[in-house]
């Protein structure tokens, strides 16, 4: 009996793979390429517009960081309307997009999210001004402050991630790495980068340009 069962399965087989033409076999990970769902690939995305649109765009909206700390008086959030940039629409994390010049006071790489800290000219408030050097980032400013990139054009929020995450890295292999961060510390540079609001004491700008003079 069981056999019989099994010849009919076997022969029913065979009609369908006859009628339905021959059985492709996909390798796994290109799985899109039969299905049209292709994976999404953060770091493509990013590589391919971060010259040409992204870095353009960052350097031509931002303000210069001591007219925004003075106009905001030690209260960032009341300049938001002038110069700020929400995470999702007109809600979630407030940003700011600035540049600046100063004096490198302080190079820290002791913990994986490293930093340096600036005395900002034209500034002598209390506010402490630190810019990312990696290799870990904090946070994703620089994504919520780019106009073309929204959270509704993204499938979920592990997407939306991926792509702050992938913006980090290329700042870290494009911005950083070409610095010889060891030997900036009393050096004078310019910067343009972004900073998410989350204090008042100090903030933490992820650079987009960064030039030693």
């Amino acid at each position: 009996m069981k056999r019989q069962t099994l010849l009919v399965l076997l022969l029913g087989l065979i009609m369908v793979f006859s009628l339905t033409g021959c059985v492709k076999v996909v390798q796994i990970g290109h799985e899109g390429e039969l299905t049209g769902n292709v994976a999404f690939n953060a770091a493509s995305d990013v590589e391919g517009i971060w010259s040409s649109k992204a870095v353009p765009e960052l350097t031509e909206k931002a303000v210069e960081l001591p007219k925004l700390l003075q106009e905001s008086n030690g209260k960032l959030n009341t300049v938001a309307k002038q110069y700020g940039h929400y995470s999702m629409g007109d809600k979630g994390e407030l940003s700011y997009i600035v540049k600046g010049e100063g004096t490198v006071t302080e190079v820290n790489r002791e913990k994986k999210a490293g930093y340096m800290t600036v005395k900002l000219n034209g500034y002598d408030g209390p506010v402490v001004v630190k810019l990312q050097i990696g290799p870990v980032y904090k946070g994703s400013a620089v994504r919520d402050c780019l106009s073309f990139i929204k959270y509704e054009d993204y499938k979920n929020q592990v997407d939306w991630a991926k792509v702050s995450q992938a913006i980090n890295e290329t700042i870290d292999k494009d911005v950083i790495a070409p610095l010889d961060v060891a030997t900036l510390q009393g050096k004078t540079i310019s910067f343009t980068g972004c900073f998410t609001v989350s204090g008042e004491k100090e903030i933490l700008i992820t650079p987009v340009e960064v030039t030693a003079k």
